[in-house]
């Protein structure tokens, strides 16, 4: 079958790549996520991703006890780049070369973002791994994550979750709440719902960039989105189709 897309923006949580730990990266999921990422490459998909970097640090949360939010923001974007360079070294060990592109500079261990580079990266068949979020402060890497989608002209922006998409309710905590096979920006602004922070949905909105939010943990998702198949929760402008 051939795929729905030629070119996506992935964006992974930190989380994702703990797996069962508590903190920190679990190997074995990298391994797994490679995998997953290398097989719809080989479909001819051209693959951005964005990471965050929730496993190790999380600026928001230094900064309630203490810690100057400017500051825990750095400390977070660098988080990011440990989680880059993780899942770069398991995708380059199937065979697939790949960059880091960091919005800070650490130019020993990631080249600079430069969007025409970027492209350059994705059109000879590399996959391109976004680190630093935004390189701003108070922007989270969901934002990074709709940014990049956008500069790269990305059809689809894919959030890969521990959950299988929207729903109406935190879906641990309430029983009854349903899941969401279709949505639209203003609702998901409107009604609060746990998609991606309010800055990223108005990017998205503004340029109508298409969102799928499904479950990276199991296996053969993305390839199944990728292919087509109606998986998760799909956030789009009102009316569309």
């Amino acid at each position: 079958m051939d795929a729905r897309y030629k070119r996506i923006l992935l964006k992974l949580s930190g989380e994702a790549l703990e797996g069962d730990k508590e903190f920190g990266i679990d190997p074995a999921v990298v391994r797994r996520l490679a995998n997953e990422i290398v097989e719809v490459h080989r479909m001819g998909v051209e693959i951005g991703i964005v990471i965050g970097g929730g496993n190790i640090f999380r600026g928001v949360s230094g900064s309630k006890h203490g810690l100057d939010r400017v500051t825990g923001d750095y400390m977070g974007m660098l988080a990011t780049l440990i989680n880059c360079l993780s899942l770069q070294d398991a995708i380059e060990k199937k065979g697939v070369p790949t960059r880091v592109m960091s919005a800070i500079e650490v130019k020993e261990v990631a080249e600079p973002f430069i969007k025409r580079k970027a492209v350059r990266h994705l059109e000879k068949g590399r996959i391109v791994i976004f680190g630093a979020g935004t390189g701003n402060p108070f922007f989270t890497t969901d934002t990074a994550a709709a940014l990049r989608a956008v500069e790269i002209n990305a059809e689809v922006l894919l959030k890969g979750t521990k959950v299988d998409g929207v729903y109406t309710a935190d879906p641990i905590m309430d029983s009854s709440a349903n899941l969401l096979k279709q949505v639209d920006y203003m609702t998901v602004l409107e009604r609060g719902l746990k998609v991606m922070d309010s800055t990223a949905i108005s990017l998205s909105m503004e340029n109508n960039l298409d969102i799928i939010v499904f479950n990276i943990k199991k296996k053969g998702n993305l390839k199944r989105i990728i292919l087509g198949e109606e998986l998760g929760t799909k956030v789009i402008k009102g009316g569309k189709r």
